[in-house]
C-alpha cells in the first residue's frame, strides 16, 4: 500500500505543494520515502490525490498531485462527539477511535467530574495534541476528512452550542438507565438516520444530576444498557451503535 500523507493545501491536480513539517519529517525518516515515489496526499478537506514525491530536501517536502482518487467513504449522517474531557491519555484513544468510526467533529467539555482542567488543557497544548492525533487517524483508517478538533468549553456551554451549531438532527446524552424516568435504550430509540447528530458523552465518574437536569432540556437520554462500559471506549461504542441503528454498515 501507498504511504498516505496529509498536505492543507492541495486542492488540484497538477499542482506542487509542501507537506507539513512534522508531515515531511514522517516521509523522509520514518518511511524514508525517496524523490520519485508515488503516495498518496489528501487535504483533510474530501480530497486526496495520487501524487509522486518531487523534492526531498532539508527545508521541506514537495509533492506533485496527480489524479483524484478515492478515500473511504464518509458516514451519511454527520456526528459531533460532545466529549468530557478524560484524564492523562484516555482522551488521546476517545479521538484516535471517533475518528476512525467516522465523526465529523468532537467538541471536549469540562464536566464537574472531569479530571482535568481547562487550565492543564492549556499549558499541555492537549487540543494541538488532539488535532495530530486526529491526523494520523484519518491517515491510518483512509479518510480523507480529518475532523475539526473544537476549543474545549465548560460544560455550562454545551446547551449554547447547541443551539449555535442548529442541529438538524437529534441531540443524545448518554447516561446511566437510573438516570430518570426519560431515558430510553438506544435500541428503542425511534429516530429516522438524520443529516447531522450530537452525542454528548460523560466522564469516568459519570454525570451530576444537575448537569443530566441541566441538558435533558436539549439532549435525550440514552443508555446501552445495564453494562458498564470504560469512559474511553464508550463514544466509539455510541457512534457504532448509533451508525448501525441509522444503516451506516
Amino acid at each position: 500500500m501507498r504511504a498516505r500523507f496529509f498536505a492543507p493545501h492541495a486542492h488540484t491536480t497538477g499542482a506542487v505543494v509542501a507537506l507539513p513539517d512534522d508531515e515531511a519529517e514522517h516521509l523522509t525518516r520514518v518511511l524514508r520515502v525517496k524523490r520519485g515515489d508515488d503516495v498518496i496526499v489528501f487535504n483533510g478537506q474530501g480530497l486526496a490525490f495520487d501524487a509522486t514525491v518531487q523534492s526531498v530536501r532539508k527545508d521541506g517536502v514537495e509533492v506533485l498531485l496527480g489524479a483524484r482518487c478515492e478515500a473511504a467513504p464518509e458516514p451519511r449522517v454527520a456526528v459531533t462527539l460532545v466529549q468530557a474531557v478524560l484524564k492523562g491519555d484516555k482522551m488521546d484513544d476517545v479521538v484516535r477511535d471517533a475518528v476512525m468510526i467516522g465523526v465529523a467533529a468532537i467538541q471536549p467539555i469540562l464536566a464537574t467530574r472531569s479530571e482535568v482542567t481547562l487550565a492543564s488543557i492549556q499549558r499541555g497544548r492537549r487540543r494541538d495534541r488532539w488535532e495530530r492525533i486526529a491526523v494520523s487517524s484519518a491517515k491510518q483508517c483512509g479518510r480523507a476528512v480529518v475532523p475539526v478538533i473544537l476549543e474545549p468549553e465548560p460544560f455550562d456551554a454545551v446547551a449554547a452550542l447547541v443551539e449555535e451549531r442548529r442541529l438538524s438532527g437529534p441531540a443524545l446524552m448518554l447516561v446511566e438507565p437510573t438516570a430518570g424516568a426519560e431515558v430510553v435504550s438506544l435500541g428503542e430509540l425511534d429516530v429516522p438516520p438524520p443529516r447531522e447528530a450530537s452525542i454528548l458523552v460523560g466522564p469516568e465518574g459519570g454525570w451530576t444530576p444537575g448537569e443530566i437536569a441541566a441538558a435533558s432540556e436539549r439532549y435525550r437520554l440514552i443508555t446501552l444498557g445495564g453494562r458498564t462500559i470504560r469512559g474511553d471506549a464508550m463514544a466509539l461504542v455510541a457512534v457504532a451503535s448509533l451508525f448501525t441503528k441509522w444503516g451506516e454498515y
